[in-house]
């Protein structure tokens, strides 16, 4: 190994460094470290100036490891990485040291303590950069097919998209027709259009592609293999059918929540319906000229843990908890989370009832009213139709019986009023959430794909990678990462559609060098790294473990556990971690 030349970048960034961090002193400090060959201050590091100033220092003074003491590598590492790279240096020897974060915001009125500790981070950085070697990114060939999972209106706009790109689609669904929950409503928010006006030709248009095979009433029955190169088993009927994908897109949509009998007296009264029941009622013409309709808001959702059921023959793991209340193993509130298109449903049919039968009168009890977007005008044109909105108090819920003449008694507390009114209701209708499919947790284990709390499947950053999963190459569209009304369904199709297509187009992608490295001199090929790995990338061959680089994701838990410590990670090597600890001792 050539003898290590580092050069020292110090950011001032303005008042959010510099205002509490002695900066030359940090550099000069930094000049005094074993083998740094270069220290400089610059006022914005990211700016171009101090991006061209690390590669004219690189070539000037044959500088082969590059610190910049900054702020958070989340945000501005791979900038730093790719100026390296410019300058003709393996970006694996770059280094960062969080000045920002861990100096100056948390000890912003302690100016002498948080200038110290920025020399620590600083000298532990330095100490680890000594031993960073280059790291190669292996590539692996991305195959120009796609599965596409569920034949809803997400999976469909994917599929669409994906197949008049020219790539190759193969669309899933589990039931024999496609549509999905879409095809259960009538009308569709804010233009009160027909939902099959948006469904049918989207459907014509998919069966129609012959860059589109469709299975329906079909079932997943296993997948592995890796980015660019998905292997895939479902069944068709008696059919078993075999298929090499190289991106998949998880489409799978979501459930209507129904509450357990007798919560707000449904599956007791048959007057007591769910909004997606009045649905399909309208739709179907089953509904006749009412007197009065009740809605009541927030049934089942904004409530309970996700987690609190648990079946006692299953493992208390996070997926098992899931399933687990999925399934009802006992009777619970309902969900913790907002189901954001609750509201707008019910005013959706309010207005529907209102201008079908405008002597009709409806009440939409709520305890908030969420009309989020340019949905504020739908809401003021219910008002207009004399729909009324009456608030009442989350702890005592409304309470629900059976009145003569065929009628449903309403008694709930009106908070502006101060009294507790009565309603006498031909139709009472609970608002219920959008909720993950125990179809989902079987696919997240499958897929090696995680869930977040609320149950849906999480996606790598709600800002910055909203449609892409931890896993390279599988991305989520629609419901399946959380509840959405039919725009957002589509445009986050359309995303998901135009992520997996950049992969496709480009036919081949780099991996992470970030990996476990196995020494087969040490390795007992005992498994355990095999057992353990949660992205299936070890597996034991002639009595060795091997790591599949593309599956990788370069968590440690291998490394940690191995008993003959017989795996290592790539730029994470215990030297190097263990030189940033000695530095960190050392004053």
């Amino acid at each position: 190994m050539e003898e290590p030349k580092i050069g020292v970048f110090v950011c001032h960034c303005g008042i959010n460094i510099g205002g509490v961090v002695n900066v030359p002193e940090v550099v000069e400090y930094a000049k005094t470290l074993p083998n740094v060959a270069w220290a400089e201050g610059n006022l914005y590091t990211c700016s171009e100036a101090g991006l061209s100033s690390i590669r004219d220092s690189i070539k000037k003074n044959g500088l082969n490891r590059v610190v910049v003491a900054s702020c958070t590598p989340r945000t501005h590492e791979p900038l730093f990485r790719a100026t390296c790279e410019d300058a003709g240096l393996n970006k694996y020897l770059f280094e960062m040291a969080n000045i920002r974060e861990q100096c100056s915001w948390v000890h912003s009125h302690e100016h002498e303590e948080a200038t110290a500790k920025a020399k620590d981070v600083v000298r532990m950085a330095v100490a680890r950069a000594k031993w960073l070697e280059p790291q190669d990114e292996p590539e692996v060939d991305v195959s120009d097919s796609a599965m596409v999972i569920g034949g809803g209106i997400s999976g469909l706009t994917t599929a669409v998209s994906l197949a008049n790109q020219g790539f190759k689609v193969h669309l899933i669904e589990k039931d024999a027709q496609l549509g999905g929950l879409t095809r259960r409503l009538g009308k569709i928010y804010p233009t009160l259009q027909d939902s099959s006006e948006i469904l049918d030709p989207l459907i014509r248009t998919a069966t129609s592609n012959e860059n589109i095979q469709i299975y329906t009433s079909a079932a997943l029955k296993d997948v592995s293999g890796y980015v660019g190169n998905f292997k895939v088993a479902l069944t068709k009927g008696k059919e078993d059918v075999k298929l090499d994908v190289g991106t998949i897109v998880l489409a799978s949509g979501a459930l209507n929540y129904e509450p357990p009998k007798g919560s707000f007296q449904y599956g007791v009264l048959d007057k007591v319906v769910t909004q997606l029941q009045l649905e399909e009622m309208l739709a179907q013409g089953k509904l006749t000229e009412p007197e009065r309709v009740l809605m009541i808001q927030c049934v089942g959702a904004r409530t309970g843990e996700v987690w609190t059921y648990e079946l006692s023959d299953m493992s208390k793991s996070f997926a098992a908890r899931l399933l687990s209340k999925i399934l009802g193993a006992k009777k619970e509130e309902g969900w913790p989370y907002c189901s954001k298109i609750c509201c707008m449903n019910a005013i959706k049919n309010a207005i529907r009832i209102k201008e079908l039968w405008p002597k009709a009168h409806v009440d939409v009890l709520f305890s908030d009213l969420r009309t989020y977007k340019e949905y504020e005008d739908f809401y003021r044109r219910a008002r207009a139709l004399e729909v009324k909105f009456i608030r009442y108090i989350r702890e005592i819920p409304p309470d629900i019986a059976e009145a003569p003449g065929k009628k449903v008694r309403v008694t709930a507390y009106d908070t502006l009023a101060g009294v507790e009114t009565e309603f006498l209701c031909d139709l009472v209708v609970l608002s219920t959430p959008l909720c993950p499919s125990k179809e989902d947790v079987m696919l997240a284990r499958m897929l090696k794909v995680p869930l977040g709390p609320d149950g849906f499947f999480m996606e790598a950053h709600p800002k910055l990678r909203p449609v892409d999963c931890q896993s390279d190459g599988i991305f989520l569209a629609g419901t399946a990462c959380g509840p959405k009304d039919i725009p957002e369904s589509i445009i986050s199709a359309q995303a998901a559609a135009a992520r997996a297509s950049i992969l496709m187009g480009n036919k081949r992608l780099k991996t992470e060098a970030l990996t476990a490295d196995v020494n087969p001199d040490l390795c007992i090929g005992c498994g355990l790294c095999e057992e353990l790995c949660p992205y299936g990338a070890h597996k034991i061959e002639s009595g060795k473990s091997k790591t599949i680089a593309a599956l990788c994701r370069g968590c440690g838990v291998c490394a940690a556990d191995c008993p003959r410590r017989a795996i290592t990670m790539r730029h994470y090597s215990d030297r190097q971690i263990l030189a940033q600890v000695e530095a960190m001792m050392a004053k």
